[in-house]
């Protein structure tokens, strides 16, 4: 953090500690004949600006003074960790570690299990189940099954494969998938529009024949190339199979197109930084299973 983000932090906490003293010091010999037109009546009993308890005076002080001492031990004025050198992300990361530690022995033994066999293991399901809702379930959902832009993992239709390995390596090294726009290339409107639907035409019967023709050519001269020109796409490159009527990003005529003209960027980040290798195994076992329900 910037050294002027730290003053400004600073002042900001400092002003408000001695406004609260100040507003507090001349406030507190405040006294009934100093009410002016402070006091109000009403029906027979009057009210009067009285000053603070003695105990309530205290207890602002004792605040005030615990904030003081607070910002000398701990974290409060931006970058400054405070005498005893403490910081949230440290003490996350040390229970973290003690939570690994204690679990270890239990993630070594399932370590030498086949995905197979975890995969109707009970127990190492439940460990799998959280760890997926821990790292996976804000994009995947807390049932898998996705949403706009992130596949469901529960359908058995993979981009990049769903055998053990291919799960492991997805999310140990993460995914990266790109489909360039093809607005500006692929021609007019008309032409457009002519594609989407014949794509469109791949996973349902509902098209007209008339509005594919010109389509149906483009797909096999520009997108052929990844999606293959069966359309039944390439997992090594994640290219998806444009005949199954399951889309990552929608599947009706409006979203092909709009796939089509301006693209899609999705990414999967690694995690071989966040969980162990004991641990993605059996998060890949608890994926795994998710296509046998």
């Amino acid at each position: 953090m910037g050294f002027y983000i730290n003053m400004q932090i600073g002042f900001l906490v400092f002003a408000s500690i001695i406004g609260y003293t100040l507003i507090l010091y001349f406030t507190r010999k405040t006294t009934p004949s100093d009410s002016g037109d402070h006091s109000h009546n009403f029906d027979g009993i009057e009210e009067l600006n009285e000053p603070l308890p003695a105990w309530w005076v205290w207890l602002f002080v004792l605040t005030i003074i615990y904030s003081v001492v607070y910002l000398i031990l701990y974290p409060g004025l931006g970058d400054n960790t405070g005498f005893l050198k403490w910081n949230s992300q440290k003490a996350c990361t040390d229970i973290i570690k003690q939570r690994d530690a204690q679990y270890q022995h239990i993630y070594l033994a399932y370590s030498k299990m086949r995905v197979e066999d975890l995969s109707t293991n009970l127990r190492a399901l439940k460990i799998g189940k959280s760890l997926f809702i821990n790292n996976c379930s804000i994009c995947h959902g807390l049932d898998a099954r996705g949403g706009n832009g992130f596949p469901n993992l529960t359908n058995n239709k993979w981009l990049y494969g769903g055998t053990p390995n291919e799960i492991r390596t997805s999310i140990t090294n993460g995914r990266k998938g790109r489909m360039p726009p093809y607005g500006s290339v692929i021609g007019g409107e008309d032409i457009l529009e002519s594609t989407a639907y014949y794509v469109l035409s791949l996973s349902t019967k509902d098209v007209p024949q008339n509005l594919t023709s010109t389509g149906k050519l483009k797909f096999n001269t520009i997108c052929s190339a990844c999606h293959s020109l069966n359309a039944k796409g390439n997992k090594f490159i994640g290219a998806p199979d444009l005949t199954d009527p399951q889309w990552v990003y929608g599947g009706d005529f409006i979203d092909i197109k709009n796939s089509i003209k301006n693209g899609r960027h999705g990414v999967m980040p690694s995690h071989k930084d966040v969980l162990s290798k004991e641990q993605i195994h059996i998060l890949t076992a608890y994926i795994f299973s998710l296509n046998k329900i």
